[in-house]
């Protein structure tokens, strides 16, 4: 007589919340919960805790697993260069546009953008002194001018 052969099943889980992921991810990030032990605690296997590891975490946590609070300060900080260099951006752009004449923002850039230029501009021309000043350097020579005279 053969001896029979054990059918071995699969263990069936329970489908996780996305609340319920999104909390284990954040508890083994923080160094609060290893993967061993959050996979007997929540009876999900170690693999699966691996992908959702790899899933909801964002890339700078998987490179250096920092928690959300340095990652939000980072991310704050990030904001304040880029907005730095933004304006400074604008304000080349707007003396650019006063030393030319030619309107380049509302050409190429959204609303938004051109407004703020507009806006940087004007207080420029404030703080320089009178309009007329800069209107002198945008418009051309007298000797431009004037038509020229043709020769009979």
């Amino acid at each position: 007589m053969k001896p029979q052969k054990q059918h071995w099943r699969k263990k069936s889980y329970q489908k996780a919340t996305l609340e319920t992921k999104l909390l284990v991810v954040d508890q083994i990030l923080n160094g609060q919960l290893s993967t061993n032990f959050a996979s007997k605690k929540y009876d999900v296997p170690r693999t699966t805790i691996t992908y959702w590891l790899r899933k909801y975490s964002t890339l700078v946590q998987q490179n250096t697993g920092m928690s959300k609070n340095d990652e939000i300060k980072k991310l704050k900080e990030k904001i304040e260069e880029l907005e730095f260099v933004k304006d400074f951006q604008q304000d080349i752009i707007a003396d650019m546009e006063l030393i030319t004449g030619v309107d380049m923002s509302k050409k190429s850039l959204p609303k938004s953008l051109a407004k703020e230029i507009e806006r940087k501009k004007k207080n420029r021309l404030k703080e320089n002194g009178s309009i007329s000043a800069l209107e002198s350097l945008n418009k051309p020579s007298t000797k431009d001018s004037k038509p020229n005279k043709k020769k009979k």
